[in-house]
């Protein structure tokens, strides 16, 4: 497969692609937080860090392509992995437990069309799907409760990335993601709702 890493540590990203040296995969290029934006086309695999709002991120990066998704997750909490398996995730790595070994697996794994999970959460996932339990709200990072907060203060977008030294891109990006988590329709919609579960 070809591949593309991004992974905020240029060491990590690097340790990942020396992991598939001698591997039937080839690794095309990295980034840090999708900078430069990994190609649309020219790979068959994202080997990317799941944490946080980047799994919405690459789930949008790679939308109506044929790119599958390895991600790697900080833990492997229930709540996280369902989340990946919900998106749509091809095959799930925890961080603390990758090994070159693991990442060559999986990419095989996904090269033949399957996916791959921790063998210890594919029971609890498989069981919330079959039960149709409901998802529990996705965790907001502090700076999304950040951005939320000022929204309800009635701040736009130039005013929060004033307030919070963050590019109006940023800002951005974190409301589109906030929207995505909280299943909202718009700002006030989120506002609200965040209200209503005591989140702000």
């Amino acid at each position: 497969m070809r591949v593309w890493i991004d992974d905020q540590h240029p060491i990590f990203r690097r340790g990942l692609g020396a992991s598939l040296q001698g591997h039937e995969h080839e690794v095309i290029g990295e980034s840090a937080d999708f900078a430069p934006p990994p190609p649309s086309a020219g790979i068959d695999a994202l080997v990317f860090d799941a944490d946080g709002h980047r799994l919405g991120r690459a789930v949008r990066h790679v939308e109506g392509t044929e790119v599958r998704l390895v991600a790697v997750v900080p833990q492997a909490d229930e709540q996280s992995l369902y989340d990946a398996v919900d998106a749509g995730v091809a095959a799930i790595l925890v961080r603390t437990e990758l090994s070159p070994a693991s990442l060559a697996s999986a990419l095989s794994a996904v090269a033949g069309g399957n996916a791959m999970l921790p063998a210890r959460a594919i029971p609890k996932v498989l069981e919330r799907a079959a039960n149709g339990s409901p998802r529990r709200p996705r965790s907001l990072a502090p700076r999304e409760l950040a951005v939320l907060e000022l929204l309800a203060g009635g701040n736009d977008t130039r005013g929060i990335a004033a307030e919070l030294c963050y590019s109006e891109r940023t800002v951005k990006n974190i409301v589109h993601d906030v929207l995505m988590k909280m299943n909202c329709r718009n700002r006030a919609h989120a506002v609200a709702v965040a209200t209503r579960r005591g989140m702000i």
